[in-house]
């Protein structure tokens, strides 16, 4: 059997499908895998795939009639097609993955209307699936998309550890400069609304540094600029990660003994590296968004209010901390 997974984008979703190439590798397929150019490197020395499409949405936005732009669209879905998948699966349920899961022409297994982001895709897709009553997280709601191929699913959890199979000398060298123990706090969010608040985040650090003597580590990316700062202010021994390849990152939260952060995608890759993890879900997230659904898989949630105190929250990494440390 050839299988083709459509998920384009973006960390923390695509590290919630890593089990359907898991799952189907283990069921003997050879397994295809489309993703948006900026994320390839958090699949490309994954074992359980033996073929990665590379696709760039964001160009095609841009100038969508320009003849580069069709070009590279022809070869995408040429490639597609002949790689010849028996089932294509459609985990992202947008009209740009429809459209690229039938390029591929093989049946489509794809969310139902009322799973997907946009509905009307769901048109595009062969067999419809609505997840089993009492499912809640995302990474069981894209397993059940396997169904109707037939693959059983044996595994659950996403595994992100073939990303350190590879050396980052940077994010080496960082990681032998770097204390221990240590814990990554992450203050960014990919909206505003999501971030609990660079100064807390900070109380949270001082606490656990004083009281676990847990180094702080500030982990950050692109527009996070000015909340790492403030919480370098607020922790002048605090280290900040250098700019690092998805790879280098996963080298240093690998080696964390806690990490800490919203709902983002370096929580997730660090809940699939085996790091304990206390992911911060604030009011606002909710539907899509709560903890039940999008929570990491294996760590531990929390949800803030207005008054929810530093405190608090250290209580809660304090649990975290003293479970067994759970491998991927």
């Amino acid at each position: 059997m050839r299988v083709l997974i459509i998920r384009l984008s973006a960390l923390g979703d695509i590290v919630h499908a890593l089990p359907l190439a898991e799952n189907a590798r283990r069921a003997g397929a050879t397994v295809g895998w489309a993703c948006e150019d900026r994320f390839r490197v958090l699949l490309e020395d994954n074992p359980n795939i033996d073929e990665l499409f590379v696709a760039d949405t964001r160009r095609w936005r841009r100038n969508p009639v320009a003849t580069g732009v069709r070009r590279q669209l022809r070869d995408l879905t040429d490639a597609l097609a002949a790689f010849a998948p028996d089932w294509t699966i459609d985990a992202q349920g947008l009209w740009k993955s429809a459209f690229l899961a039938r390029a591929a022409r093989a049946p489509v297994a794809a969310f139902s209307f009322r799973e997907r982001r946009e509905p009307g895709s769901a048109l595009l897709a062969d067999h419809l699936v609505r997840p089993p009553e009492g499912v809640r997280h995302i990474v069981d709601k894209n397993l059940a998309l396997l169904a109707p191929t037939g693959i059983p699913v044996r595994r659950r959890s996403p595994d992100a550890r073939y990303l350190l199979a590879r050396q980052d000398p940077e994010a080496a060298a960082f990681v032998a400069g770097q204390p221990v123990p240590y814990a990554v706090f992450h203050p960014g969010a990919g909206r505003p609304e999501k971030v609990w608040g660079a100064d807390r985040l900070a109380a949270v650090a001082r606490k656990l540094q004083d009281e676990r003597g847990l180094s702080p580590v500030i982990s950050w990316g692109p527009g996070d600029e000015p909340l790492a700062e403030r919480m370098t202010k607020k922790l002048p021994e605090a280290r900040r990660v250098p700019p690092l390849s998805l790879r280098g990152l996963a080298r240093v939260v690998a080696g964390a003994s806690l990490f800490v952060g919203g709902d983002t995608g370096p929580l997730h890759l660090a809940d699939a590296l085996g790091a304990p993890t206390l992911g911060l879900f604030g009011p606002h997230d909710r539907g899509r968004n709560e903890p039940s659904r999008n929570g990491p898989y294996r760590g531990t949630a929390v949800r803030y209010t207005a008054s929810t105190s530093p405190d608090e929250v250290v209580r809660r990494a304090l649990e975290v901390l003293e479970r067994p440390r759970d491998p991927a």
